[in-house]
């Protein structure tokens, strides 16, 4: 073994609240230290969340006196027990924030040696891309699409292959490796085949009429599906915040259907956009929302039809 990754979400009490287990945090920057004094290379990947997001700056000292050589970012994803914790889900108008914070987080990894790697549901097409991903997108700059079943492949501890370790669900999985062949899986199974297949008119929402629509395809399809039902509308994007804005509107992410527990299992979101002036919200009420739409599973290609009766909104 020569490098290890260890996930530091936050600093003490958040780190400890997102993993339930009092002491954690510690025993997580020890091991980075133990990991270091054995001479591997040590890395920290942390979950960015309404907790965390304001606590970068304060744990960076700790990160560099640990020794890490890179610390990957990433948004919580609204699956699992981020659905029963909803509250920590980022609202996508809080990137405008969360990106002003990172481009000074940026500067001070530089100034520390530590390589930002920033995960592929954190983004995108803002004034900070290329200071945020120079190290991993050497040649195009910025986000090239989700990577799932196209330049990633997973597999469970069942035998069955997924396009990515952090989706779940009949529609992500192709089969088991026990009973077909992982080439003819590759090139056989639709739940594999999905995303070098996709166009843009598997987009919807905001996302198909993006400008960027055809660069990202609607960013990380691990924190798009378990939001909305289906890939291809992403309110989790800086580019969409700031043109949202712009318009004096915001975004924001209201649960209407739980998770059921099983792993990955995921919820139902729908999307409000509203003023973004409080005034205007409270007499005005939403523009437009974008409610849930029906799985993969059920209808494969194309934008999907939503999911009737979902509840009145808050």
């Amino acid at each position: 073994m020569q490098g290890i990754n260890v996930s530091i979400d936050g600093m003490e009490a958040t780190h400890d609240h997102v993993r339930n287990r009092q002491g954690s945090w510690k025993r997580a920057l020890a091991a980075l230290h133990h990991a270091k004094a054995a001479g591997a290379r040590i890395s920290v990947n942390t979950q960015l969340n309404q907790r965390s997001r304001h606590e970068l700056l304060e744990l960076v000292p700790y990160l560099a006196e640990a020794g890490i050589t890179a610390w990957q970012l990433q948004i919580t994803c609204p699956h699992g027990n981020a659905v029963d914790n909803a509250d920590l889900v980022l609202q996508p108008y809080m990137f405008l924030e969360l990106f002003e914070a990172l481009d000074v987080v940026a500067d001070v990894c530089r100034e520390r040696g530590i390589v930002l790697w920033p995960g592929n549901n954190l983004g995108y097409f803002g004034p900070n891309e290329y200071k945020l991903r120079r190290h991993q997108k050497r040649q195009s700059g910025h986000f090239t699409g989700c990577h799932a079943g196209h330049r990633t492949i997973s597999i469970e501890s069942n035998g069955m292959i997924k396009n990515c370790p952090s989706l779940g669900g009949p529609e992500n999985t192709g089969g088991s490796w026990r009973e077909h062949s992982l080439a003819d899986l590759w090139a056989k199974a639709p739940e594999l085949r999905y995303f070098r297949e996709r166009t843009i008119d598997d987009l919807w929402g905001y996302c198909r009429e993006c400008y960027y629509a055809e660069a990202c395809m609607g960013g990380c399809t691990a924190a798009s599906e378990p939001l909305l039902g289906r890939p291809g509308n992403n309110p989790f994007c800086h580019h969409r915040a700031l043109e949202m804005d712009r318009q004096g509107l915001r975004e924001r992410i209201e649960l209407v259907r739980g998770a059921e527990d099983r792993p990955f299992a995921a919820g139902l979101f729908r999307v409000i956009r509203e003023p973004k002036d409080p005034q205007r919200r409270a007499t005005e009420g939403p523009v437009h929302v974008d409610e849930p739409r029906v799985s993969r599973a059920v209808q494969m290609r194309g934008p999907g039809r939503a999911i009737e009766a979902m509840g009145a909104r808050g």
